[in-house]
């Protein structure tokens, strides 16, 4: 299907839907290579830093607990998660479990600066906007200031915007003419894009409020902020523009998902699908993007570029391909942010590789070094980790440091034996040569993809968020994949047409997860497990309540406990629940078993989560309420617009469109979430 038929179609009623149904077509050309053929193709036949936490394909499903424990095992019957679980449901409110407070905590708009005006959502400007909370808050993570963490700076990723319900009279666009998107309201967008770092603190009532007068609060975004490039493709020729000959500079950050913190406190920024914010004049007879006549066109397709998703290109030059051919090889990277120092340029780490990062989590492995887990989060694509070339000490462990520019990326193969080989990306190994298009080491940053095209790694079902355990342990999410047909399942992504997800748990040899070699077994088939044919699989012991569909997003908590909230788009990956947040056991009799805990109005999705290091405060990002797969009170799909939106959430107020926000989650009367 062309982009304009899909864009066009009434099925398609808002920005989420129809990226999602034209991001369902894969760029990965290498799908119908055979294992044998990968084969061929590769071999030619302080306390760890503070607050850190210190199989066989045939037992895929419930395999063995643990190798490590992160704590003593409880009795196999009896829940690690201590709360009354919530029932699903779908309508115009957020609802939390029992016994804990859901307070909104920052708004979009909300001013977080001593001199932001407040905000004004009939009046906005993109001055205001850098001012003010952004919109679509995604990741938050969290550091705590204080010894007894009552203070702390919270950093918020703000992935793209809905105009539909973010303006006023502009309706349903249509999504070619861009009609009535002017420069004025494409400066808007563009302020409220990119990330905000704020000092919150918590007062003796237990409840957290925004230091409005904090030095540390700052908006972060792709209109005004100056970032410099690091690593292998920094000053090379295929990152210089006019505006930057040198090719090591470059003006802000798009599309950030989810993120992570590093372990000395700084904020890692992952830029998933930039590909969307580029655009171009030249159609094809089906009103496509047509970059044949492009000197980058190899890459350009397998990344997606451009997608004209926005039409920041017809009032910024540095957004059309046509003018700026280089613009978008500056972005794809993982960003690292100095939330201590607003000064601070933040940094584009291009050794981390440029693909559609979902997120990027960070480790200490056994043996002393960073390792960042990394998804790319497209159909078809792959599971990627970076494990740093030296140890992490006090003196490496600061911003800027080469801990993120010197060492080793990585990208999975996930063997039908339930073994896992992490393949090196690195020039010169392998088919990694100049005769292959790959001059140094900075092509392979730039065309991560391609690199890891020709390794063999395997096609995945959309990878997002990654999660590693202190023991070794990591866990993948891996939202759907529609377009996966019967003769494309393979042993890790066992389900063609999977339109719910799964959730694969890696075990790192030796529990180190700088390791090259590990295990893999799937923990949870997603989707209602009373219906057969969709080959759902939990614990015998989940209720109606706690089976769930299209993971995204994971956190694990002090006790190392596994937490899932979910992104189920529109249309066909809904399960008729509101997205949520849910408890998920991974150790003995109980591993698959999953109880609802939070869940978002209709029409949200659940992003986060962040618990605090003692697990007493929990933060969650609710994005985009009222607009995917909404609904009106009597079940029939409705369009949500600003005049009408489907929910008026957080606020209700009658003049007031939805307003994505960040939540805090704490228990009545204190204490540890869920225990």
């Amino acid at each position: 299907m062309d982009r304009t038929t899909i864009i066009q179609d009434p099925d398609y009623g808002n920005k989420a839907e129809a990226f999602e149904a034209f991001d369902d077509i894969p760029t990965n050309p290498n799908l119908d290579r055979t294992i044998g053929d990968v084969i061929n193709a590769r071999y030619g036949r302080r306390d760890v830093l503070r607050g850190m936490l210190g199989v066989s394909a045939t037992t895929a499903l419930f395999g063995t607990s643990a190798l490590i424990a992160p704590r003593a095992a409880q009795a196999a019957s009896a829940s690690r998660y201590v709360f009354n679980e919530l029932t699903w449901g779908n309508d115009e409110r957020h609802h939390i479990a029992d016994g804990y407070d859901a307070d909104v905590l920052l708004r979009w708009g909300d001013p977080i600066t001593a001199d932001a005006p407040e905000f004004d959502v009939m009046n906005q400007t993109a001055e205001a906007q850098l001012k003010q909370f952004g919109y679509n808050n995604d990741y938050v993570g969290f550091w705590p200031l204080n010894d007894d963490a009552t203070r702390g700076v919270l950093c918020v990723n703000h992935e793209y915007t809905n105009e539909e319900v973010m303006f006023p009279g502009l309706g349903r666009q249509d999504r070619v003419a861009f009609e009535g998107m002017t420069k004025e309201l494409v400066d808007i967008e563009m302020a409220a894009h990119g990330g905000t770092v704020v000092e919150i603190a918590k007062d003796d009532a237990g409840k957290w409020s925004l230091v409005r007068d904090s030095a540390l609060n700052r908006r972060i975004s792709p209109l005004n902020t100056v970032m410099t490039l690091s690593g292998p493709a920094a000053g090379h020729d295929r990152l210089k523009t006019s505006a930057d000959p040198t090719g090591t500079t470059v003006i802000g950050t798009i599309n950030n998902c989810a993120g992570g913190m590093t372990p000395w406190g700084t904020y890692l920024m992952a830029e998933e699908n930039f590909h969307g914010y580029f655009w171009t004049d030249v159609l094809d007879g089906e009103g496509n993007p047509d970059v044949s006549a492009q000197p980058e066109a190899i890459s350009m397709r397998r990344y997606g570029v451009p997608g004209r998703w926005y039409n920041w290109g017809q009032h910024h030059d540095r957004f059309n391909i046509d003018k700026e051919p280089n613009e978008s090889n500056r972005f794809g990277y993982i960003v690292e942010v100095d939330p201590f120092n607003p000064d601070a340029p933040p940094v584009k780490h291009t050794a981390l590789g440029r693909f559609r990062h979902e997120g990027a989590e960070t480790t200490i492995s056994s043996d002393g070094r960073l390792v960042i887990y990394s998804g790319d989060d497209n159909r078809f694509d792959y599971q990627y980790k970076w494990v740093s070339a030296q140890v992490v000490t006090e003196e490496n462990a600061v911003f800027g440091s080469s801990l993120l520019s010197e060492g080793t990326l990585y990208v999975a193969r996930f063997n039908e034996d339930g073994t896992i080989d992490w393949l090196a990306l690195v020039h010169g190994e392998g088919p990694l040569t100049a005769e292959n298009g790959f001059n140094s080491q900075a092509d392979i940053a730039i065309d991560t993809r391609l690199a890891a095209d020709l390794l063999g790694a395997t096609p995945m079902d959309r990878p997002e968020d990654a999660q590693p355990r202190g023991d070794g342990t990591a866990y993948i999410m891996l939202t759907n994949n529609s377009r996966r047909t019967e003769d494309q399942v393979d042993a890790a992504n066992p389900r063609a047409d999977s339109r719910f997800g799964h959730i694969i748990e890696i075990k790192e040899d030796g529990g180190n997860h700088a390791a090259t070699k590990g295990t893999w077994s799937i923990l949870v088939l997603c989707g209602d497990p009373a219906i057969a044919e969709v080959g759902a699989k939990w614990n015998p012991e989940t209720s109606e309540n706690g089976w769930f569909g299209s993971p995204d997003n994971c956190a694990i908590d002090a006790d190392g406990r596994l937490w899932i909230s979910t992104d189920q788009g529109t249309g066909w990956g809904r399960t008729g629940k509101s997205d949520g947040l849910y408890s998920l056991e991974t150790e003995g009799e109980l591993r698959g078993h999953s109880k609802l805990f939070f869940r978002c109005p209709v029409g949200g999705e659940l992003c986060g989560p962040y618990f605090t290091p003692d697990s007493e405060t929990l933060f969650l990002a609710v994005q985009h309420p009222g607009t995917d797969g909404t609904k009106d009170l009597k079940g029939f799909e409705r369009d949500s617009t600003f005049e009408d939106p489907a929910t008026r959430w957080p606020d209700f107020d009658p003049a007031m469109p939805p307003r994505p926000s960040v939540v805090v989650v704490t228990k009545q009367g204190g204490g540890k979430i869920a225990v």
